[in-house]
């Protein structure tokens, strides 16, 4: 049994003071993300080594070269200039990144590449698979030697929007409650039936003195209120 409880989250804590959570990926998506570039890989040598196969024996040591370059400079060139992501890892929404939270490097992507010959030993990935179910945040040998962790890429966050409306601000004060309760209201609109949408500025109207039936314009400018300049 692994000495430190396995978790979901990995906190960093920036120069600035900044809690970075991350996500680490588990053994199922990373099996799976390689699993796509071990087909896109059979893809790219398939397709060059047909004409390669015309040439003779030039063409057996070129095809050589290019079975070393694909096996060997696949990952590093595509973690190094793709923000940590190979295809599969783009399609697994993954990316590799080093232990601190910043961007892997040339240093660290030869390291984690180059020992996955001990990870596939003795037979498959199954040192590796071994070493992901013990460590905390799902390491194999090649990532604690380079100090390199897979995480999910974080989707950036979209705004809800607000209809728009006139700002309005009311003569008296709100609470927090209240302000977040007029905020989530504008934003859920669209998600809303129009019947929905008059039962709850019905609701809302009279603890906020807002007309009834000019309920969901007023609400709305209200939020506009609230929000301040966009």
């Amino acid at each position: 049994m692994p000495s430190t409880p396995l978790d979901t989250h990995y906190q960093i804590e920036t120069p600035e003071g900044i809690d970075l959570p991350l996500r680490p990926a588990g053994l199922p998506s990373r099996a799976l993300a390689f699993a796509f570039d071990l087909g896109v890989r059979g893809i790219i040598m398939g397709i060059l080594l047909v004409p390669l196969a015309l040439l003779g024996n030039v063409g057996i040591g070129l095809g050589s070269l290019l079975l070393f370059v694909v096996s060997w400079w696949y990952m590093v060139l595509f973690e190094v200039l793709n923000h940590g992501c190979s295809p599969g890892k783009q399609v697994m929404g993954l990316r590799v990144v080093q232990d601190d939270g910043t961007p892997i490097g040339w240093s660290a992507s030869l390291i984690r590449n180059l020992l996955r010959f001990v990870d596939m030993l003795p037979f498959g990935y199954f040192l590796g698979a071994i070493s992901c179910l013990q460590h905390p945040h799902f390491k194999r040998l090649g990532d604690l030697a380079a100090g390199t962790l897979v995480v999910y890429r974080e989707l950036p966050l979209v705004r809800p929007s607000i209809p728009q409306a006139p700002a309005l601000r009311l003569s008296f004060a709100l609470e927090l409650s209240e302000q977040r309760a007029i905020l989530g209201f504008a934003e859920r609109q669209a998600e809303l039936s129009a019947e929905r949408v008059h039962e709850l500025a019905a609701i809302l109207a009279g603890p906020l003195q807002v007309p009834a039936p000019r309920a969901v314009e007023q609400l709305n400018g209200v939020a506009r209120g609230l929000l301040g300049p966009t």
